[in-house]
């Protein structure tokens, strides 16, 4: 099933192909634009749209307006009263889009007849127009409409007929019991898990505990006679079959049930069955008695936080929520999902940006790098290189930057580390003890969401401003100390060796590794002042600062006060002052 405007792919493929686009779920936000061009409108709106409260900017003399769903009602209203004869504009976003005529038709893009119509209607009035297929690809064609035009995300149901207005987390059950009631379809599962793991033809693998005995059948291999295990003298000859056909001292056994004659299954199950319950043995690997310890594995899983490569997500990954599940029915573990989240790495390419290949020429050797710049320096530049998840190519300047930057942190702390702390903090070192715990905040929050490259950024910032302060009286201070010891604690887990090496030139215990995260002090890391716009009737007058954490009735009437937008004020009044919490504050004056 295609939905094109919610399936980037599908998107794309109705863009290519000039398919018409319908939205059926409603934008995140409910946010819509709308794009006012030059010559479409009287010279009145500008105006009209400032006293009706609606945000706008004004660009070579085309208006660009960004609205909440529930005004859109009132702002087509506003804008046929102002359009030029013959003229058109869109409202896209939201909870759909519309087209608006000046002769009155305003046309929701709810259905293929609709779509035709709005179009026909638009290559009649506006020959620039006449070469879009369809509605989509000319509103594509606005760059102000591309960031509303397409997305994925979970919103309520529209242009969906008795669905309609559906909440995007009840959509997909009462979509699926509608269509079982219009006797169009039924609810179904469906699986995609390839058997390739068992009857291989082959020796090395995990071997199937079955025996087959003419009187009884096939029979489990007791217990106590597991595992089976597989010999070593196997014979390869290019038969099609497994080498433990021809293996008579293997093949040949007894049956456990009745000790007649019988043969073992020769069969084996691929290693990715070790992979898919792995997790579970490695809390009790020396256990003779039993796979896995019940007790060890009801208290450490399932997994937190699951870490690989995108290839393991349709194999690996898919058999071992199988496993999961059929242990979870047996009632050997207490879950159903053996990893709470799962985090797949990126991969890093040649500097030609293409994958690393001897064919190509472009594999980076990691040995001769560790011994040209040590382990520390390509470890941080493999974190530093891009988004963990996205990976990106190798860079030979990048990681020569890398290292420059732990030679700085070698020399601002072995430099001032045995300089006495005989000075109080000082408004300087106060300055930095609130840089320091911003520092700690972010590098932390970036740790927790693998965002490393982000987290040594931060680091890079700090060290920057120790720097700036290096040579200054602020190095005799019990904050320069903290601060140091503090940046040695956040570069050890990107750098474990030269960290180490630091903390023992700071007099500090062993181990650097052993010691506790440093923790935040959230007043100190939140940031003292910001900038908030100010705009009267949709227009900046004015941008001030600040204290972070303003109140609603503060900021506004600081905006009133200002110097800038008092003479905007004079004589008028403000009829509703919009706040958005950190950005702006817009006074609507009438």
């Amino acid at each position: 099933m295609a939905v094109p405007a919610h399936d980037q792919r599908d998107f794309e493929f109705a863009l290519k192909f000039g398919l018409p686009v319908i939205p059926v779920i409603a934008g995140p936000g409910e946010q819509a634009r709308s794009l006012m061009l030059r010559g479409t409108y009287r010279e009145s709106l500008p105006a009209a749209l400032r006293e009706a409260g609606f945000a706008f900017e004004e660009r070579e003399g085309s208006l660009y307006v960004t609205l909440d769903d529930h005004d859109r009602q009132r702002y087509i209203a506003l804008v046929q009263a102002h359009l030029q004869p013959g003229s058109w504009t869109e409202v896209v976003g939201g909870s759909g889009w519309q087209i608006i005529f000046a002769d009155g038709e305003v046309i929701d893009i709810a259905t293929l007849a609709d779509e035709r119509r709005a179009l026909a209607r638009c290559q009649e009035r506006e020959p620039g127009v006449r070469s879009a297929r369809t509605i989509a690809e000319m509103l594509w064609g606005v760059e102000f409409y591309r960031d509303v035009l397409f997305h994925d995300s979970c919103g309520r149901m529209i242009n969906s007929g008795p669905l309609t207005g559906t909440p995007g987390e009840e959509a997909i059950a009462r979509t699926i019991r509608w269509l079982e009631e219009q006797g169009l379809g039924k609810r179904e599962v469906t699986y995609r898990l390839r058997d390739w793991l068992i009857s291989r033809q082959r020796y090395w693998g995990t071997p199937i505990p079955i025996i087959y005995c003419d009187r009884c059948g096939m029979v489990p291999v007791p217990e106590d006679q597991l595992p089976v295990v597989l010999p070593e003298d196997a014979e390869f000859m290019p038969t099609g079959q497994s080498p433990l056909i021809t293996h008579e001292a293997f093949v040949n056994t007894t049956c456990p049930q009745c000790g007649g004659p019988a043969r073992r299954e020769t069969d084996t199950m691929d290693t990715f069955v070790d992979s898919s319950w792995y997790w579970y043995r490695y809390l009790s690997p020396h256990d003779q008695e039993q796979p896995f310890d019940r007790a060890k594995v009801e208290y450490w899983t399932p997994v937190d936080q699951y870490t690989g490569g995108i290839e393991h997500a349709i194999l690996h990954l898919l058999y071992s929520r199988f496993w999961t599940k059929a242990l979870a029915d047996l009632g050997l573990v207490n879950h159903r999902e053996p990893f709470l989240r799962l985090f797949n790495h990126g991969v890093i390419l040649g500097e030609d940006g293409e994958k690393m290949s001897k064919s190509r020429g472009n594999v980076v050797d990691p040995d001769e790098l560790v011994a040209q710049m040590g382990a520390d320096t390509v470890r941080l530049y493999l974190m530093f290189v891009g988004p963990w998840e996205q990976g990106g190519p190798w860079s030979s300047r990048g990681v020569t930057g890398i290292q420059r930057f732990l030679n700085r942190v070698w020399t601002v702390v072995t430099e001032t580390a045995e300089v006495p702390q005989d000075r109080p903090d000082d408004e300087e070192a106060t300055r930095l003890r609130r840089f320091m715990h911003r520092t700690i905040k972010a590098v932390t929050e970036d740790f927790e969401h693998f965002g490393f490259n982000t987290a040594i950024a931060r680091m890079m910032e700090f060290v920057n401003e120790l720097f700036r302060l290096k040579d200054s009286a602020t190095t005799r201070t019990p904050a320069w100390r903290e601060a140091i010891e503090t940046l040695v604690l956040l570069l050890a887990p990107g750098a474990p060796h030269i960290a180490e090496e630091l903390w023992e030139r700071l007099g500090k215990p062993y181990s650097v590794h052993q010691q506790a995260w440093p923790v935040f002090d959230p007043e100190l890391a939140s940031e003292e002042m910001i900038e908030l716009v100010v705009q009267v009737n949709g227009r900046v007058r004015d941008r001030i600062l600040v204290p972070a954490d303003i109140s609603e009735e503060a900021a506004i009437e600081l905006a009133k006060s200002s110097e800038r937008v008092r003479p905007y004020l004079d004589g008028k009044s403000v009829r509703r002052a919009v706040y958005v919490p950190g950005k702006l504050v817009n006074l609507v004056v009438g």
